[in-house]
């Protein structure tokens, strides 16, 4: 593990990394988060579990209201849930995460992970949607990583296989190209890549080139 020392005496280190659905961000973040020694937060586990949270009470994605009141209840112990890697609740997570009082409601819980990281950690690796351009837009690294709709959608068609979940291909496309356009076209917090953010089109790479990439970029900025 290499840690990276504080960007100052009194700010943690905060890496940022958006991008779209099946993009290898997640796995990017962990990697990064490992060797370094830095916080972890899967943004999107927040809205997964605010979509939970709807789903067991009987609500409607499309209900800002409700859907706001179950976001300011949500808890860390909540993020470790393993349901919340269903696709259902997935597609309800990108309905909820429209609602503008939603992402109010959560966007302080990323805010205080990211300026005091648990455990005393020397900084904080977020990924998401809006981490770069919204939630940290003064991170002192951003990534958007990204890739083609194809090779997303195989990865999440073996990711659901893997977990014994059945699926066709067509559908997961489906799915995917109407959770990338409402992740593109909302109004607040629309997916978009940070102006001094890093491109990483990790389509056609494995984890292990992408993260060499990236720590490329983190170590020369450090240098």
């Amino acid at each position: 593990m290499t840690t990276l020392p504080r960007a100052t005496a009194k700010r943690p280190v905060i890496i940022a990394i958006d991008g779209p659905a099946a993009s290898g961000k997640g796995t990017l973040a962990d990697r990064i988060a490992a060797h370094y020694g830095l916080a972890r937060l899967d943004s999107g586990q927040l809205y997964r579990a605010t979509a939970k949270r709807l789903m067991d009470s009987g609500g409607n994605g499309n209900d800002a209201l409700a859907a706001a009141r179950a976001a300011a209840r949500i808890t860390s112990k909540e993020l470790g849930d393993q349901s919340l890697g269903k696709d259902s609740v997935a597609q309800m997570a990108s309905l909820v995460a429209a609602h503008p009082e939603v992402r109010a409601a959560l966007l302080e819980f990323q805010r205080i992970f990211a300026r005091t990281p648990p455990g005393g950690m020397s900084g904080a690796v977020i990924d998401g949607r809006d981490i770069g351009t919204v939630v940290c837009p003064d991170a002192e690294i951003k990534f958007f990583v990204t890739a083609s709709l194809e090779a997303r959608a195989h990865r999440r068609l073996k990711e659901l296989r893997e977990k014994g979940l059945d699926s066709i291909k067509a559908r997961v496309l489906q799915d995917m190209c109407e959770r990338d356009a409402r992740d593109r076209s909302r109004a607040l917090s629309p997916l978009r890549q940070a102006e001094d953010a890093h491109l990483l089109d990790t389509t056609g790479l494995d984890a292990n080139k992408v993260f060499e990439a990236a720590r490329a970029v983190i170590d020369d900025s450090r240098a």
